[in-house]
């Protein structure tokens, strides 16, 4: 039996160990206590009680705000009891005072309950159903009643699934929360977030995730048998082997991606921005350049947020980071690109610090501007009144042309000419070097900031140069691809990338000569070029223009390096194959998977181009 004890008029049950204290100070060493640990079981307005842990500093000297995190991952520990995250990727808000509450969401780990994979925001209609939102505000309101030593003020914070959870509680907040950070939040997981990608299925990801996150409370990966998923999940054959060979339909979300290949309801009621009517209380926004899962979601958050933020809350940063990379390292590096200063620790020390400690505890004086952004290339920091700065950028057209040359000059050949190559499904393009890991496994984080030679010469790979740069060209803003495009099938996938190339005489950092280092990136799947609700056949041999949005990035190409762009039909198994003909992909046979020419034209009328948003010196 565990102990209960009544609170506000309700009984709860304590987790054995309420009250611990833990014995080690922020740095990690064994010196006097600094926080005294509560673990409590707190019930929902439904009756089921969900596993917190509670953080109270032992010398506070005034009523501190109380910082809540809420995730799917587990409370993960150090040797002596202490959240992980109070040694590392808070330690800066440790320095300041707060009060830290760590969460298992329903149906994870230790909260009872039953797991919904993103559970929609609750309908209006009826005001007893229980959602991620409902959770927060019930777990806000029983701290703030059984916690002493606190201000009455929450800020909610968390990165991914636990950015998207804090965007949850933002929906409907509970009074006392009065500044919010949600970090990498997917917003839209049919159109750039993790499952999907404008129609095309993020294979590995939505069946690496969807196995990991239902097959147990806790995380369990996938055990593919095999280090190089490239073979499995070629070998895999058509998608709906995954069910009849190893899923067997239990995987629900898995399930939900095969019954819904189009923009159908099911999506609809995931996607956050319809939810949202603007920043209800001040938002720090945070995304990372090279974010490989959620990068779509922050900035089209903030987006969001921004269009009624009349009172000049709704924040945005934007570092060179990868998926949480400020929370992680110093920030100096990724990979092997350089940043010339450790970014990570300028955001949590100067950015998030400051953020809470001015609207959580009045301290300070929240001097940034709009938007603030790391401007890669130029390896600096930069303030915006807005983003993307549209008033500060020209758009500015890259034209393919012959011969594999890229230049701002527009083509002026008449009649046909256009580069090609044969798209096979059978043997489609890796997105990273093999052998590739399979989804958390590790190994793939790093894939964006990976080398693209290693596919450069491939025939199924198209890439066009410029000359080397005679003065930096900056992009700030949103990239779009405007391809011409034609192919013998009757669907398509096209990708196209946005390549910064390192001269090959490169002094500063020889390791990086000639490295071509990619900035931008997306793919369209050819059938939901006009929709993504109603998919259409593409006529088989005519030109087509479709417009690819590679989202906002803030690059400097500098004098010397070449701008690239490569497009090509397969990326695998970041996205699944396409069949190439006009099918219903979870339904499609061995039979339908069949190679098709693609052509990418390049005349005065098929000028085929990236669009790239030119910004000042």
């Amino acid at each position: 039996m565990k102990p209960h004890m009544p609170v506000a008029g309700k009984t709860i049950a304590l987790v054995a160990g309420v009250m611990l204290a833990a014995s080690c100070a922020p740095n990690g060493t064994n010196t006097d206590p600094e926080f005294t640990k509560q673990q409590v079981m707190i019930p929902m307005r439904d009756g089921i009680r969900l596993n917190t842990e509670i953080f109270v500093p032992d010398d506070a000297s005034e009523p501190l705000p109380i910082l809540f995190t809420r995730t799917p991952y587990g409370l993960r520990h150090d040797d002596e009891g202490l959240h992980t995250s109070l040694t590392s990727s808070y330690a800066a808000l440790v320095e300041d005072g707060y009060i830290f509450v760590f969460q298992d969401i329903r149906g994870r780990y230790e909260s009872e309950g039953e797991f919904v994979m993103l559970r929609p925001p609750r309908s209006s209609d009826d005001p007893q159903a229980i959602d991620e939102g409902t959770d927060t505000y019930d777990t806000i309101e029983w701290v703030l009643a059984n916690v002493d030593g606190h201000n009455g003020k929450v800020g909610i914070l968390g990165i991914s699934y636990g950015g998207w959870l804090t965007v949850m509680g933002m929906i409907e907040p509970h009074p006392a929360v009065a500044a919010v950070s949600p970090q990498a939040s997917p917003a839209d997981m049919y159109i750039g977030d993790d499952f999907l990608h404008n129609g095309a299925l993020r294979l590995a990801a939505a069946f690496g995730y969807a196995a990991l996150m239902e097959t147990d409370k806790t995380n369990r990966p996938y055990d593919f048998d095999q280090y190089d998923v490239y073979e499995w999940y070629l070998d895999l054959g058509p998608l709906a082997n995954a069910n009849e060979r190893y899923l067997h339909g239990a995987i629900p979300t898995w399930n939900a991606f095969m019954e819904n290949p189009t923009y159908t309801e099911y999506w609809r009621r995931l996607a956050v921005p319809p939810y949202l009517d603007g920043a209800r209380v001040p938002t720090l926004n945070v995304a990372g350049w090279w974010d490989a899962e959620d990068f779509y979601g922050p900035m089209k958050i903030y987006d969001v947020l921004e269009q009624s933020d009349t009172a000049g809350v709704n924040f945005l940063v934007v570092g060179p980071w990868r998926h949480g990379g400020w929370a992680r390292s110093d920030g100096s590096t990724l990979g092997p690109v350089q940043f010339g200063s450790n970014t990570s620790e300028y955001y949590r020390q100067e950015i998030e610090a400051p953020f809470f400690a001015h609207y959580l505890k009045g301290q300070g004086s929240w001097q940034l501007e709009e938007a603030t952004t790391f401007e890669t290339g130029g390896n600096r920091w930069t303030t915006n009144a807005d983003w993307p700065p549209e008033a500060r950028v020209t758009e500015r057209p890259l034209y393919m042309h012959g011969g594999g040359a890229l230049s701002f000059e527009a083509p002026r050949q008449q009649g046909e000419a256009y580069d090609e190559y044969e798209s096979d499904p059978a043997k489609p393009v890796p997105y990273m070097p093999r052998p590739i890991p399979g989804f958390w496994q590790g190994g793939q984080a790093l894939w964006k900031v990976t080398d693209q030679r290693f596919v450069h010469h491939r025939p199924d790979v198209l890439s066009w140069e410029t000359e080397p740069l005679t003065e930096d060209v900056v992009v700030a803003g949103r990239i779009v691809a405007n391809l011409f495009a034609s192919t013998t099938g009757t669907d398509a996938d096209w990708v196209v990338k946005l390549i910064d190339v390192f001269p090959e005489d490169y002094p500063d950092d020889p390791e990086m000569a000639g490295y071509q280092l990619m900035i931008a990136d997306d793919v369209l799947r050819a059938k939901f070029r006009n929709g993504f609700e109603q998919p259409e056949a593409v006529p088989a041999g005519e030109v087509v223009a479709y417009a690819i949005d590679l989202n906002s990035r803030h690059h400097r190409f500098r004098a010397g390096h070449k701008i690239m762009v490569q497009v090509q039909s397969t990326w695998f198994p970041l996205i699944d194959r396409n069949p190439q003909t006009f099918v219903s992909i979870p339904t499609a046979t061995e039979a339908d998977y069949q190679a098709a020419t693609q052509r990418i034209h390049r005349t005065a009328a098929h000028p085929s181009h990236i669009l790239l948003p030119a910004a000042g010196p």
